[in-house]
């Protein structure tokens, strides 16, 4: 696996994971919407964890820039 997710893109996905953690723990969203939220904040913290997301290699989209 190639890391295709640049500091900004990783940092980015980060944030909107601890916003989606702070809206479920302070009672914002509950039900669907909450579970729905949750899976894409796990992904969206695993891939800025590894680095690499799947979805751009369908894309061929890089956010690392040039070398």
């Amino acid at each position: 696996m190639k890391k295709n997710m640049g500091i900004l893109d990783r940092g980015i996905r980060v944030l909107l994971a601890i916003a989606i953690a702070v809206l479920y723990l302070t009672g914002a969203i509950s039900g669907g919407w909450a579970i729905v939220l949750g899976v894409i904040a796990v992904i969206f913290v695993v891939t800025s964890l590894i680095g690499f997301c799947p979805a751009y290699v369908l894309f061929n989209i890089s956010t690392i820039g040039k070398k």
